[in-house]
């Protein structure tokens, strides 16, 4: 197109005006509109970590134990004495592969599955017990559990966490033996203290004592102290059983000897290790059983040489969970499933905390000691059994 020029002198007139009205069209249309930018690409897709390679010298064991988040002291603990076993007995066989069930536990064990392992170590929760014992059975796995829930233990799954009822009818039995035979107890509301009434009532019953009286409270402001007002109804009583930490007993003690009951006073195992018990004049004489701490010493003294810290005493599990899958694994033939019919050998098996086995449930059965409360320190009266009797 020409475009011819305009003096200043020259009319401009409507055809002047159609004019710049068509040139000023043409330059807007030959101005460049940025575009939008593109949108970005999709995120790559997540790959899922590659299967270890095979092993066809050494059995794939998976250790699931929380690594991060609030629990993962104890899990690292239980981590290092289960690379403590192995490394105490010079173990070739096997391979272990440590899963952080702290983001799921069935996560972990869904990881450890297809990653090829044979058996589970763990996990540390009830929870997390039951949902992974699923997940196993579905895949043909055993699975040791470091829990202590028994409703989790059945065909393949095993439970070797410490079981209250045990400590509770081990201490009822002594107590009987002492010539306690009017038993009464006071039970914290909630899943544990419905494990202790019945562990309790149980053991009572199996060592021909009677039951007189049993309370109940929640744990906080004053219904402990009316729960032993009510138990003073079903007394005089020669033993009560306080299924509670040490720092709550010696509340509940003190309580009873105030409503003037002077029973022997009987624990559970949550005693063991705690300064409250050894420390409260109101628990002089009371009882309870726990595992024996005569191989602790030298354990934790060896971990803390190899790691710079002191273990957590539940880390024992990860080491015996070890030394029990190389007893088994002498009859574990490569790419079998673990061999379970070992693991109820009514002989049992010796680890740190001393001689265990399980029963048909598949629930740890343990050897405990009784120890009583004497000024200011806690004395084994009833050393823990060397071995089961058939």
């Amino acid at each position: 197109m020409l475009v011819r020029a305009i003096g200043p002198n020259q009319s401009r007139g409507p055809g002047w005006r159609m004019l710049a009205g068509a040139a000023a069209m043409l330059l807007a249309a030959c101005q460049v509109i940025p575009k939008a930018p593109p949108p970005p690409p999709p995120p790559p897709p997540v790959a899922r970590p590659a299967a270890l390679p095979a092993d066809s010298d050494r059995h794939r064991v998976a250790l699931l134990v929380p690594l991060s988040g609030a629990n993962a002291p104890v899990g690292r603990s239980i981590a290092n004495a289960a690379t403590m076993a192995l490394l105490d007995t010079n173990a070739t066989n096997l391979r272990i592969t440590t899963y952080d069930t702290a983001e799921g536990a069935p996560a972990a064990a869904e990881h450890a599955i297809a990653d090829g392992n044979r058996l589970i170590l763990g996990p540390l929760l009830g929870e997390e017990a039951l949902a992974v014992a699923r997940i196993a059975r579905s895949a043909h796995l055993a699975v040791i559990s470091y829990s202590n829930d028994s409703a989790a233990a059945g065909h393949d799954v095993f439970i070797m966490g410490n079981v209250p009822g045990q400590a509770i009818a081990r201490v009822v039995h002594e107590a009987r033996d002492q010539g306690a035979s009017r038993f009464a107890a006071l039970i914290p509301v909630g899943t544990f203290g419905e494990r202790a009434s019945n562990a309790v009532l149980a053991a009572v019953r199996a060592s021909g004592g009677t039951m007189v009286g049993m309370e109940s409270y929640d744990r906080h402001g004053s219904t402990l102290t009316l729960a032993v007002q009510r138990l003073k109804a079903h007394c005089p009583c020669d033993a009560v059983l306080i299924a509670d930490t040490g720092a709550l007993a010696a509340q509940a003690a003190s309580a009873l000897h105030a409503n003037g009951l002077t029973p022997r006073i009987l624990g559970t195992e949550l005693w063991s290790g705690e300064a409250s018990v050894v420390n409260s004049p109101a628990l002089r004489g009371a009882e309870f059983a726990a595992l024996s701490d005569q191989r602790f010493p030298r354990f934790a003294q060896s971990y803390r040489t190899r790691f710079g810290a002191a273990p957590y005493r539940i880390a024992t599990l990860g080491y015996d969970s070890v030394l029990l899958t190389l007893r088994i694994a002498r009859d574990w033939l490569p790419g079998q499933p673990f061999p379970t019919a070992r693991m109820f050998d009514r002989g049992g098996f010796l680890g740190l905390d001393g001689p265990f086995r399980f029963d048909s449930d598949g629930v740890v059965e343990r050897a405990l000691e009784v120890r009583e409360l004497r000024g200011g320190g806690a004395v084994v009266i009833s050393p823990a059994p060397t071995r089961f009797a058939e």
